[in-house]
């Protein structure tokens, strides 16, 4: 069974850090591109940021700059580290899965509120 485990969301003032977390099981971690997407009330998810297995990065314009994505596969874990929040960086943030051009699998997603 697969299972995406996202950890690591919360409350923060603007201009604060958080480091959300995904840990993957069931797959095999190290061949599956790893990304992270966002969902604000009322707009649909966008991607904030994906790692191909090759460690290769790519970045939303939004994030580019204040994030970083990085991976441990002997952890089966990605990461997103976000600096520099700010208010509309408030989602649900989501860890997806993919070995294609498509998601396979997501994870149940993780709070992040940016607010003072």
């Amino acid at each position: 069974q697969v299972q995406l485990v996202e950890s690591g969301g919360g409350f923060v003032q603007p201009g604060g850090s958080l480091r959300l977390s995904c840990v993957a099981s069931g797959i095999v971690f190290s061949a599956n591109a790893m990304g992270w997407h966002r969902q604000a009330p009322g707009k649909q998810r966008e991607l904030v940021a994906v790692i191909t297995n090759n460690g290769r990065t790519t970045y939303a314009e939004s994030a580019r700059g204040r994030f970083t994505i990085s991976r441990d596969n002997a952890k089966n874990t990605v990461y997103l580290q976000m600096n520099s929040l700010k208010p509309e960086d408030t989602a649900v943030y989501y860890c997806g899965a993919r070995r294609g051009v498509m998601y396979d699998y997501w994870g149940q997603g993780t709070q992040v509120i940016v607010s003072s």
